[in-house]
């Protein structure tokens, strides 16, 4: 009896889905007390406005949501589709902290929603946050840096990474709300609003229409700390700033591809530090190289907003400390920690003097310090991913070791502000494994059989003679194996891309993507089969938890398994900006 109960109750459960309504926020939402959202119903069908009925805890909506619905009687989708009936109310507010259920029945049409309104403590447990995350950043990446940074003796790390003593930590889940698969603007976008969204996706709920910048808003971090604080707001990424990570400090757009846009949000906000690369979105369309297709000159807004601006390392250090500094120091994502430090290939040739993550989070700190009220500063390496991507591990791992040392001035400013709060994650992994070493020693010249696992991997030999941190070449004769468990064809060198950046597969007559035949002769190179779809020419996102570790005033909130809209909850407690009851 009891089973055919519950075959009848998920019968019922599916009947009832397929005429279910959606309702913006989603099912389980976490909203911080206080903080503005946009409400909204997708019918769909076409529905009579008076038989909408919206009832939030057994009662009429209006009370709880501040005003009436728009009722929209038809939204309109590609090519003019009619895409049914919805309701929208923009900028709610829920200053009450508990359970809201909400309740939307029009027609044969019902849908119920729970969400978690939220206050936090009355006082702040930290003055400052400093949210560094590696884009892409997995376990093997972090492995492999201390490796080859550090090196190892009979079986023991010979030093440490500054991520390694953060004394809190978490695994954290990364799932979008359409897939278990993400992106880094959906999974960026959690951290810095408290509510999980769709791939692409920044600080929005993904709606159905086309428009992608009409989409039912979420409030960000840096705009909660703009309506209820005096604190100071930095970014920082090695990647263009407009992109997906660093634009989640600030945007709102369903499409992360909008960057002129996402440049306007960066004014609108106006983090009092912003550096980066991606001039090309700040320049008007008749300036060579811009990307904009208007005459907006963002660059010349910024600096009449009082902003210094730097486009290299030397003009960085004498921008430093000023109170606002706009850096941009390259048109696009700024280059390899490998190629700016030793093999000067990619486009270091045409922007020699970009500054490193390094030096960036030095400048920012001293001119966000200067606020007495504290500061958020949120810190990306962004080329652990973008070198993830392709394959090219040996640029992966340098720029994990260059983010790691950008930790470590983190920590460092800690020690002498204890009041900050030092939080290090990852937004997504990717499939990437050390399995053991190659050793060009050992004789033949079969590649594959140079690689030696469990005991006959012994120890890489790698140098850092100087002493600075990095190792002196990557191309030793015994490295690090490290290989992905997806990607696209190509050919496996099983060698450090020493002429420039890899590229793994390229596309075909038949508009399929295929192995980079420049490798193929590569002495020793082997063809590797793809194990994605052939529309795709690099790796992809793993769906693995990510690490979260951490250290300072709030950090023992940081547990378990969380999910990435929980890490928000944390950040909004360690500065108590939730609406006081």
């Amino acid at each position: 009896m009891r089973t055919l109960l519950l075959a009848l109750a998920a019968s019922t459960a599916l009947i009832g889905a397929a005429g279910a309504a959606t309702v913006y926020p989603l099912d389980r939402a976490t909203i911080l007390a206080g903080s503005p959202f946009d409400f909204k119903v997708e019918f769909k069908g076409t529905v009579k406005a008076e038989d909408v009925k919206i009832v939030i805890n057994g009662a009429d909506y209006q009370p709880v949501l501040g005003g009436a619905v728009d009722f929209i009687a038809s939204e309109k989708g590609k090519d003019d589709a009619a895409l049914g009936s919805a309701v929208l109310l923009r900028g709610v507010k829920i200053d009450k902290a508990g359970a809201y259920k909400v309740d939307v029945t029009a027609g044969d049409e019902t849908k119920s929603v729970t969400w978690d309104v939220f206050a936090t403590p009355e006082a702040p447990k930290a003055k400052n946050v400093i949210f560094l995350l590696g884009d892409g950043l997995s376990v093997a990446h972090r492995t492999a840096a201390r490796i080859m940074s550090k090196g190892m003796t009979e079986g023991k790390a010979n030093g440490r990474l500054a991520m390694d003593d953060l004394d809190h930590m978490a695994f954290i889940g990364t799932s979008s709300t359409g897939s278990i698969a993400t992106d880094s603007a959906n999974t960026m976008s959690a951290y810095m609003t408290g509510h999980k969204s769709a791939v692409n996706a920044l600080g929005v709920y993904a709606d159905r229409t086309p428009d992608s910048l009409d989409d039912p808003k979420v409030e960000t971090f840096a705009e909660a700390l703009r309506r209820t604080t005096s604190k100071s707001i930095g970014v920082v990424s090695t990647a263009e700033i407009e992109d997906a990570t660093p634009a989640a400090v600030v945007s709102h757009t369903r499409k992360r591809g909008d960057k002129p846009q996402i440049v306007g949000m960066f004014y609108d906000v106006k983090p009092d530090v912003v550096l980066g690369g991606g001039s090309a979105y700040f320049l008007p369309k008749d300036v060579p190289g811009s990307k904009r297709k208007d005459d907006k000159d963002y660059i010349k807004l910024f600096q009449e907003a009082g902003y210094q601006l730097a486009t290299d390392k030397d003009e960085l250090e004498k921008a430093a400390g000023s109170e606002k500094i706009l850096g941009l120091f390259h048109t696009g994502n700024m280059d390899y920690a490998l190629d700016r430090m030793q093999l000067k290939k990619g486009t270091v040739e045409t922007f020699p003097n970009q500054p490193g993550l390094v030096e960036m989070t030095k400048v920012a700190l001293e001119s966000l310090s200067k606020n007495p009220e504290g500061f958020f500063l949120m810190v990306e390496g962004a080329s652990i991913d973008k070198a993830s991507h392709p394959l090219d591990w040996d640029r992966a791992v340098f720029d994990t070791i260059e983010f790691d040392k950008a930790i470590a001035v983190a920590r460092e400013f800690q020690a002498s502000q204890p009041d900050t709060l030092v939080v290090v994650t990852g937004d997504h992994t990717h499939g990437v494994s050390i399995i053991g070493t190659i050793d060009d020693d050992k004789p033949g010249t079969d590649m594959r059989e140079k690689i030696g696992t469990y005991d006959a991997a012994g120890f890489p030999n790698y140098v850092d003679a100087d002493g600075d941190g990095y190792p002196d070449r990557v191309d030793v004769s015994r490295r690090l194996a490290i290989f992905a468990n997806n990607g696209p064809d190509h050919y496996e060198t099983f060698r450090p891309k020493l002429d420039g950046p890899f590229e793994p597969a390229v596309k075909s007559q038949d508009g399929i993507y295929v192995a980079n035949e420049a490798y193929k002769n590569v002495p020793g190179a082997v063809f590797v089969e793809g194990n994605i779809p052939r529309d795709g020419d690099t790796g992809v996102h793993a769906v693995d938890d990510v690490v979260l570790q951490a250290a300072g005033p709030g950090a023992e909130e940081f547990k378990g398994y969380m999910e990435e809209s929980d890490v928000y909850k944390v950040l909004a407690d360690t500065f108590a900006i939730g609406v006081k009851q």
